[in-house]
């Protein structure tokens, strides 16, 4: 039983968050271990986790394990509540092998992360427009990805099928060689030639579904992408596909990118110190949202492709006698602090105050 003096406690708590139950954990403010318990990953089972945290003190901040999987809920319920919460990182392998692995312990390595300060990101709060972009992108990756592998299966079918139809679809388009496929009329399945067409039809019927599914999508999303970030597509480069990557990235809550160098880290185009001896540089940063870094990569080529200063800025680059890899590495940092400040101007305009229009915004190269 809770006594007057604990009521008055300041804890910090950490949930280790599954697909079924969610395990939390409370310290006090010196790491010291109180108490934990099991609850279900239910609506019923986040009110009985709240009242549970509640009965060991005041709960001064909530350490959540995986806020953007299994924990997304649990975050939500927890912010709406009123409650702080900070999104903790798994433990890694070296405190793994020390400690052991274990709901309790993971629970309580949460908490303690929150408690020693090492724990401190700021989850994403998915309950808008974001969140929905970032839902249809979902389906959409999936839907490319089935399309280019019935392509591929089609085009690698023609290699052993027969010669009279090989010329028939020889040298066809990726549309044409569908549509045209979609039209066959197979006959004898016994025989390698009905098969094969039997077997191209459904591929091309396949493939045009797939398009259409894929055009639907992409019509939402540009809706959506235009609706969320105006001054981030009017950046050269950007277009619906990438600002809704980027857009997913940094999440409907502005307050997460406090920085455009911490916007860097979170794509991994942050320089990377590589020096030895007498030698001083930096190298590319393998870290941070790779979905995002390719992102940034497609920013970089399609102005090193069509963007005059930026033309400009790889010649004097590469007279200086930098690599390649190191313009890329020193342009995407560039085109970060450019797609920061649209990010920043159309996510503080959407959900905290009236900004200038996107084209008073500079542009960098």
């Amino acid at each position: 039983m809770t006594s007057m003096t604990d009521q008055h406690l300041e804890v910090i708590a950490g949930v280790d968050t599954h697909g079924q139950t969610h395990h939390a954990a409370v310290v006090d403010r010196l790491g010291r271990h109180l108490a934990d318990k099991e609850f279900a990953a239910t609506g019923a089972g986040y009110r009985q986790l709240m009242t549970w945290l509640g009965s060991h003190g005041t709960v001064a901040a909530v350490g959540v394990e995986g806020t953007g999987a299994y924990g997304a809920e649990l975050a939500r319920v927890l912010t709406r509540s009123g409650l702080s919460v900070v999104e903790v990182d798994r433990p890694d392998r070296k405190m793994r092998r020390l400690r052991g692995k274990s709901d309790p312990i993971d629970a309580y390595a949460a908490a303690t992360a929150v408690a020693s300060g090492r724990a401190t990101g700021t989850p994403k709060t998915r309950d808008g427009i974001v969140e929905a972009i970032r839902a249809l992108r979902v389906p959409r990756r999936s839907a490319i990805k089935a399309r280019t592998q019935a392509i591929n299966q089609a085009r690698q079918l023609l290699v052993t099928a027969p010669e009279a139809l090989r010329a028939q679809l020889r040298g066809l388009s990726a549309t044409e060689l569908a549509r045209t496929c979609a039209r066959l009329r197979p006959d004898d399945l016994a025989g390698p030639t009905g098969a094969t067409k039997a077997a191209l039809r459904r591929l091309g019927r396949r493939i045009l579904a797939l398009a259409e599914e894929i055009a639907e999508l992409d019509a939402e999303l540009k809706t959506l992408t235009t609706q969320a970030a105006p001054a981030l597509l009017v950046r050269t480069g950007v277009g619906p596909d990438v600002a809704g990557q980027l857009l997913a990235t940094a999440g409907d809550n502005p307050d997460r990118l406090h920085s455009e160098a911490a916007f860097a880290h979170l794509c991994g185009v942050a320089p990377i110190p590589a020096s030895s001896g007498r030698r001083d540089r930096h190298r590319l940063n393998r870290g941070g949202d790779r979905a995002a870094n390719h992102a940034l990569h497609t920013i970089a080529l399609s102005r090193m492709r069509w963007d005059p200063r930026t033309k400009a800025y790889v010649q004097r680059r590469t007279k200086e006698g930098l690599s390649k890899k190191d313009i890329m590495r020193c342009l995407k940092r560039h085109i970060a602090r450019d797609i920061y400040r649209a990010l920043i101007h159309d996510l503080q305009a959407r959900y905290a105050h009236p900004s200038p229009p996107a084209a008073d915004l500079p542009q960098a190269a």
